[in-house]
C-alpha cells in the first residue's frame, strides 16, 4: 500500500461521504453525476459464511450494474413509480467512517482506491420498521477533468439476511 498526501486522502474520503449524503437526500441527479459513464456498481452475494462472490459475471450478486446506465435505470424506476418495492421510498441515514486511501502502483495513473466502513439506517414507511445494514465499501476513484469521480463501487454487506427490500439507496 502506498502513501497518499493528507490533502488527497481528505478529498477522496469527502467524495465517499458526499455520495452517502446525496443518497440520503434523494438527490439522484447529483448522485449519478459522481459516477463515470463506465462505472461499475457491485453488491456481491456471500457464497458461504466467509467467501464473497468473486465475479459478477459468474456468481450471484445482490445488485450489479456494469455501467452508470444501470444506475440511471434504477433511478428512473424510482422516479416513474414502477418500483413497487420503493413506494414509498424509505428514509435512510448513511454513516461512513474509517476511510483508508491507497494509490498503489498496480492501479492506473490517476486512480485511487478508498476502503471505508459504513452503516445505513433504513426506516420503512409502509411497515413502520427500522433496520440497519452495514459493511465495507471499496471505491475506485478516477481523476476526471480536475475532479474525482467514482469509477467503481463494491459494497460488502456484512448482514445479508435481508428482512425487506434492498436497493442501491440502502447500502
Amino acid at each position: 500500500m502506498s502513501d497518499v498526501s493528507a490533502e488527497l486522502a481528505f478529498a477522496a474520503a469527502r467524495i465517499v461521504a458526499r455520495e452517502a449524503l446525496l443518497l440520503d437526500a434523494q438527490r439522484w441527479d447529483d448522485w449519478l453525476a459522481l459516477y463515470t459513464e463506465d462505472a461499475q456498481f457491485w453488491l456481491p452475494a456471500w457464497t458461504d459464511e466467509h467467501r464473497l462472490a468473486a465475479s459478477p459475471e459468474r456468481e450471484l450478486s445482490l445488485v450489479y450494474c456494469g455501467a452508470r446506465a444501470g444506475l440511471e435505470d434504477r433511478v428512473w424506476r424510482i422516479r416513474s413509480g414502477l418500483s413497487v418495492a420503493s413506494r414509498p421510498l424509505p428514509r435512510t441515514t448513511h454513516c461512513v467512517s474509517n476511510s483508508v486511501v491507497d494509490s498503489a502502483a498496480d492501479r492506473p495513473e490517476g486512480e485511487l482506491a478508498v476502503t471505508s466502513s459504513w452503516s445505513c439506517h433504513v426506516f420503512g414507511l409502509k411497515e413502520r420498521t427500522s433496520h440497519v445494514f452495514h459493511g465495507r465499501y471499496e471505491h475506485r476513484l478516477r481523476a476526471d477533468g480536475g475532479a474525482w469521480r467514482i469509477a467503481a463501487k463494491k459494497v460488502v454487506l456484512m448482514n445479508d439476511t435481508i428482512p425487506t427490500m434492498l436497493d442501491f439507496y440502502c447500502v
